[in-house]
């Protein structure tokens, strides 16, 4: 088992920054594809970004290119987002995700640990 413990949302202006960390405990992340899904009300989870653990290969979703950034920790069982130029419609639940496989890794049905998410407002 994993669990995962996401930290770091709140509210900012567009063009602000925040940092999302996401903090696992149970197994080391070493073999673990970690990734950042959102979700706002209303819509289907969304792929933010994600590593995959047998290569370290790092991929974004669309709407987040160039402005957010994927990073881990494996000694310290953490991967964090750093997000910028933050837009209105950036604003949703952020969850943290883990899965043991390294394909598909946008599809959340992949994913079988999930934080309890973090909610990241952006206001204009």
């Amino acid at each position: 088992q994993v669990q995962l413990v996401e930290s770091g949302g709140g509210l900012v202006q567009a063009g602000g920054s925040l940092r999302l960390s996401c903090s696992a405990s149970g197994r080391a992340l070493g073999r673990y594809s970690m990734a950042w899904f959102r979700q706002a009300p209303g819509k289907e989870r969304e792929f933010v970004a994600g590593m995959r653990w047998s290569d370290s290969a790092t991929y974004y979703g669309d709407s987040v290119k160039g402005r957010f950034t994927f990073s881990r920790d494996n000694a310290k069982n953490t991967v964090t987002l750093q997000m910028s130029s933050l837009k209105t419609e950036d604003t949703a639940v952020y969850y943290c995700g883990a899965t043991a496989d390294h394909l598909r890794l946008s599809q959340p049905r992949t994913y079988s640990y999930w934080g309890q998410g973090t909610q990241v407002t952006v206001s204009s």
